[in-house]
């Protein structure tokens, strides 16, 4: 008979260590007056993004047998609860990305998100910055040097010697092709640009402090609102990401609130999708309801949870600090 490995992935002396910072970042946010919510694994509507895998089951409903979609995060859900009058909220939320297994990614995950009506972004990057050093501790976060703030193509003009917004499509397929040893001849420009970011740029972000990467090009706005660039007047997404030792911990956004323009762009998604022979995704109908109702003017930012307590327990994967990762679930 083959022996099955039924242990945990993680120790039980990390698991308290992890029920620990859980508690603190539950702390900070009561401190703060930011409500926790919780809401459903399920939705009718799930990520469009053609970047993001989302997992679907059928279910037997009221209505009969239906799709449901397992969140890629709690996204859609709180945005109905900041329509409905719930104020800054906060969530620690299971949420699901299929083929994402590694050392950095697990297919099912913690997503730490929360909204904050009434904050620009500036303000909200600040209040991610005192987040994470808490979660690293008067140790680690003390020793983590200053925060760092980074244009997109500021960063691609030092590592790579070019303006992302505005070099030919031909050159950047070959560069992007050369550094990933990848055919990239018919690759599309976000394509050619995520594979750069991530090859030549993201490694060396926040080993001197935290990094905060802002104004991505217009294209990768997903659910921001955007703004012009004052350099060039060319529009660029009003977001930010936040790094340490080369680790993606952050993503946030001055969320957009017009349901027409976020109805577009699921639309775009889809046909994207589509053109990319990948599986088109129910569009959440209830979310576009709710923003066409009046969704308030504010910031939120999805922080992958796992992977910050990796950081801090110093952890060299996040396997190690959930109780059964994927391969053993």
């Amino acid at each position: 008979m083959q022996e099955i490995d039924w242990q945990p992935t993680a120790t039980v002396a990390t698991l308290r260590e992890r029920a620990r910072l859980l508690a603190a970042v539950r702390e900070f946010f009561a401190e703060r007056g930011v409500l926790e919510v919780e809401t459903p694994v399920l939705g009718h509507g799930g990520s469009t993004d053609v970047h993001l895998a989302s997992l679907s089951l059928a279910a037997t409903t009221p209505a009969g047998r239906e799709r449901l979609w397992l969140q890629t995060s709690p996204e859609f859900h709180m945005k109905r609860l900041l329509v409905a009058g719930s104020g800054p909220i906060f969530q620690l939320a299971r949420s699901f990305r299929d083929g994402e297994v590694g050392g950095r990614h697990n297919i099912e995950f913690t997503m730490l998100e929360w909204y904050r009506p009434g904050f620009p972004l500036n303000a909200l990057i600040e209040e991610a910055e005192a987040l994470i050093r808490t979660v690293l501790g008067p140790g680690l976060g003390s020793e983590v040097g200053p925060l760092r703030r980074w244009r997109y193509r500021e960063l691609f003009r030092e590592a790579l010697g070019l303006d992302p917004f505005s070099v030919d499509l031909d050159t950047l397929r070959r560069l992007a092709g050369e550094r990933g040893g990848l055919d990239m001849r018919d690759a599309a420009r976000d394509d050619c640009l995520d594979l750069l970011m991530s090859l030549a740029i993201e490694p060396g972000l926040g080993r001197d402090g935290l990094d905060v990467v802002v104004d991505y090009p217009a294209t990768q706005a997903a659910l921001a609102r955007r703004h012009r660039d004052p350099e060039d007047g060319q529009w660029v997404a009003s977001r930010f990401e936040v790094y340490l030792e080369g680790l993606e911990l952050a993503n946030g956004y001055d969320e957009l609130t017009d349901a027409a323009e976020q109805r577009a762009r699921f639309a775009e998604d889809n046909a994207a999708r589509r053109r990319l022979g990948l599986p088109e995704v129910a569009v959440d109908q209830r979310l576009l309801a709710a923003l066409e109702h009046g969704m308030p003017t504010g910031s939120g930012v999805a922080l992958g949870i796992d992977r910050l307590i990796q950081l801090a327990l110093e952890k060299s994967s996040v396997a190690e600090v959930m109780a059964f990762a994927t391969p053993r679930c």
